[in-house]
């Protein structure tokens, strides 16, 4: 009997070793680094009910934390380590409380504000593109472009001949694309950015053809920034595709919100963007080019100062950033005295946000949620519904916006506080994604943030206990069983 005879006796008994062997340190993993005792138990479950399956799957999804060195650039001399007195706004406005949230959001974050700062909304591609293309166009030193999804449609296009036309004369231009992110559109953008000669990067890219890269397949960079010049920045939930841009009446419409940037917080926005662009490739972006001096962004952008508003940005990712962006909501809602309003297309908060929500509300605090009444993701819908009755039975309101689907990402606190950017409430975003927010204190700015919330809330339909509860056995199951997955969703 030969070697080969052998090993097709044992075989059996070997794969059955090597599956024991793999539930096993999976198992430990799951148990030393899983915070969530819920999220521990289920893959628990998925490992030893899946023999062969459930130890890769871990492996595949479960495993969420990475470490990369991120750099310190010498670009904070204009940033200020102290909370400016009563955020730039007289005591009898209210807003002197809010000096415990910058506190709080600069020890959990380890960033610094920055004063001076202006901060314009774009809504919908409509709004944003065109004002993105200009900027790309008028850059005459750095282009750096961070985008989750970038779509080959028309509107991903338009943005290549951009970038292209600004590399060919002479200006130094990265864009970053998340490896998963290139998916949702065939083929993928990066072919047209090669055929335009673009330098860029894919973020963690992962296929059947690199499975040493299969441990980071869950981990995606969901930043959304364009850097031009180092002077001028756009950010918030946008990623770049034609479904934006509403007045064409594209197939599949989506409502989102960005933001064009001037002042200080645009260095932030170009450091992270550095360090993602150093993770990916290595390449170190520095110098006046990225980061100009502050005589020069002023020249650059036209004015003597750039805004009122005090910012800081906010990154988060499963790695140094573990949780800024939850911490940061817990925060603002601790410390929130009379009107917490939260936009986001997709709501599954755990347990502790749910305590802290309704914690708010109890203490007397208006807390509104506005969601969208159809999600372009049905099963993060069901999964959501499954836990509104959590927050409408303790004072909570949850208000439902009709179509289009409505992807803005949005926070106000007290008429002063605002958060932006990319990040949703969900565990995805808060746990798994790298994502990239912006704290902003100002009256005049929050209300302005307000008064697009009311254009929303004019349409929107409130939901009560009752209509959660007339739901059918059947939708309840469902919806039940959706939540079940909220860790992973």
């Amino acid at each position: 009997m030969n070697w080969l005879d052998e090993l097709a006796r044992f075989w059996p008994h070997l794969a059955a070793g090597f599956d024991f062997i793999a539930a096993v340190l999976a198992s430990v993993h799951a148990l030393l680094n899983k915070r969530d005792s819920r999220a521990a138990t289920l893959w628990l479950g998925i490992i030893w009910l899946l023999p062969a399956l459930g130890a890769g799957l871990y492996l595949v999804f479960g495993v969420n934390r990475i470490r990369r060195r991120a750099i310190k650039l010498a670009v904070h001399k204009s940033f200020t380590r102290e909370v400016p007195e009563n955020l730039g706004e007289p005591e009898h406005d209210g807003a002197e409380h809010l000096k415990h949230l910058a506190h709080v959001v600069g020890r959990v974050t380890g960033q610094l504000l920055t004063t001076g700062n202006g901060l314009e909304p774009l809504v919908n591609g409509d709004a944003a593109f065109p004002a993105m293309l200009a900027a790309i166009d008028a850059a005459e030193k750095s282009v750096a472009l961070v985008s989750y999804i970038f779509d080959n449609d028309k509107s991903g296009r338009q943005f290549v001949a951009a970038l292209a036309r600004a590399h060919e004369r002479g200006v130094a231009v990265r864009v970053l694309v998340d490896g998963a992110g290139t998916r949702y559109s065939w083929p993928p953008i990066t072919f047209v950015l090669r055929q335009a000669k673009v330098p860029f990067a894919k973020f963690l890219p992962a296929s059947i053809l690199t499975p040493w890269r299969v441990a980071t397949i869950n981990l995606r960079n969901h930043r959304k920034a364009l850097i031009v010049d180092g002077t001028l920045a756009f950010t918030g939930g946008m990623n770049i595709r034609h479904g934006n841009v509403l007045q064409d009446a594209p197939k599949s419409p989506v409502q989102d919100l960005h933001f064009r940037v001037t002042g200080p917080v645009v260095m932030a926005l170009q450091e992270a963007f550095v360090n993602d662009w150093m993770f990916t490739t290595g390449e170190i972006l520095d110098g006046e080019n990225w980061f100009p001096t502050s005589e020069t962004r002023f020249v650059k952008a036209g004015l003597q100062t750039a805004g009122e508003v005090i910012a800081r940005v906010i990154p988060d990712g499963p790695d140094a950033d573990f949780e800024n962006a939850r911490w940061t909501l817990l925060a603002a809602l601790a410390e929130a005295q009379t009107s917490v309003k939260i936009v986001t297309p997709y709501f599954l908060p755990d347990h502790a946000l749910i305590a802290a929500l309704n914690l708010a509300a109890l203490r007397g605090v208006r807390v509104d949620i506005i969601l969208p009444a159809k999600s372009n993701l049905p099963y993060m819908h069901w999964a959501s519904r499954a836990l509104w009755w959590q927050v409408l039975q303790r004072g909570c309101h949850i208000w439902l916006t009709p179509p289009p689907f409505d992807h803005s990402k949005l926070m106000t606190v007290d008429g002063h506080w605002v958060l932006l950017g990319s990040a949703n409430w969900d565990a995805r975003s808060l746990r798994l994604n790298f994502e990239l927010n912006v704290e902003c204190y100002n009256r005049a700015f929050a209300q302005a943030m307000e008064r697009l919330i009311a254009k929303k809330l004019a349409d929107a339909h409130e939901v009560d206990l009752t209509e959660v509860d007339a739901r059918s056995m059947l939708e309840k199951l469902r919806d039940a069983f959706a939540r079940l997955f909220s860790p992973f969703l």
